[in-house]
């Protein structure tokens, strides 16, 4: 018996769309002046807000790939694209973070002048632009992942801009020009730790893991104590989407009674408590009912 709950993620178009015109902008603004600076931190910046323009393009689509409907063939609709957008900007990121770094290297041995004023003034734009950026996803950042994860990249670029900007300030002061690399590198070492949570997480959830944040083992004892319940087997939890997740198992119980109101209570205590969205519990019944017989 099946609970399917089919509801879709919160559409936010609007601050998708004001976002990526917002960060395209910024983007255009910071390459174009860190050439004019020669200064590498703004080009990594530069890169870096990119990939957050690709990132917010990828969870946008996703988002609204995930509100089609299902049809015979796609069972689950398209949920799954957003997992595919968060591995594929995962990729992307490091990729080019990777080149910028390389970049950052060769210039402590060829160190080349910076314009400390251009950089840390187009960064503060940068830190408002994020900020403003950031505050578009605030509001449901707390009931959708997708939607929390835009909200701590854009958070996470202001901060990352801030740096930026003490790098612009301190080669003014200063003049040491190994300063521009050395905040390049700091970057590219904060984008890598940030994102490689992503691609673990988005790596797993493709490959049908159970997601972050539940406990197979404590979803396993509470259907174990369910009212009747023998034994559990073929428990199997996965992420349909960022969003969604999905739950199938098994449960032996000797005689029918109260399997509806089981089954309904069930239900509402695995959404409310281990937030799985889908539910499908398979009775079994008899002397033989037992466990899986073969691997799956």
């Amino acid at each position: 018996m099946s609970a399917d709950h089919d509801h879709g993620p919160a559409a936010y178009d609007r601050a998708f769309a004001v976002g990526v015109g917002l960060n395209i902008v910024f983007v255009v603004m910071e390459a174009v002046f860190g050439v004019i600076a020669g200064s590498t931190a703004l080009l990594a910046d530069s890169a870096h807000n990119f990939s957050d323009v690709l990132d917010l393009l990828l969870a946008w689509g996703a988002s609204y790939l995930s509100r089609w409907p299902r049809s015979p063939r796609r069972t689950y609709g398209w949920r799954s694209t957003s997992i595919l957008a968060a591995l594929l900007n995962a990729i992307v990121l490091l990729v080019v973070t990777g080149g910028i770094a390389w970049e950052a290297v060769q210039r402590f041995g060829t160190p080349a002048q910076v314009g400390g004023g251009i950089v840390a003034w187009v960064a503060l734009v940068g830190v408002g632009i994020n900020t403003a950026t950031a505050l578009l996803f605030m509001k449901g950042r707390k009931n959708d992942l997708n939607i929390r994860g835009a909200f701590l990249h854009m958070a996470a670029d202001a901060a990352v801009s801030a740096g930026v900007v003490v790098a612009g300030v301190a080669i003014l002061v200063t003049g040491w020009l190994w300063i521009d690399p050395v905040v390049t590198l700091l970057i590219a070492a904060a984008i890598v730790a940030s994102t490689s949570g992503l691609l673990r997480e988005s790596v797993n959830l493709a490959l049908h893991a159970v997601p972050d944040g539940i406990d197979p083992g404590s979803v396993e004892a509470y259907l174990a104590g369910l009212p009747g319940v023998t034994a559990v087997h073929d428990v199997h939890i996965w992420a349909m989407s960022t969003t969604d997740t999905a739950l199938t198992a098994h449960l032996v119980k000797q005689d029918a009674r109260n399997d509806d109101a089981i089954i309904a209570d069930a239900t509402r205590v695995l959404h409310d408590r281990f937030r799985i969205e889908h539910t499908t519990l398979q009775w079994e019944r008899g002397p033989d009912a037992c466990c899986p017989r073969l691997p799956v």
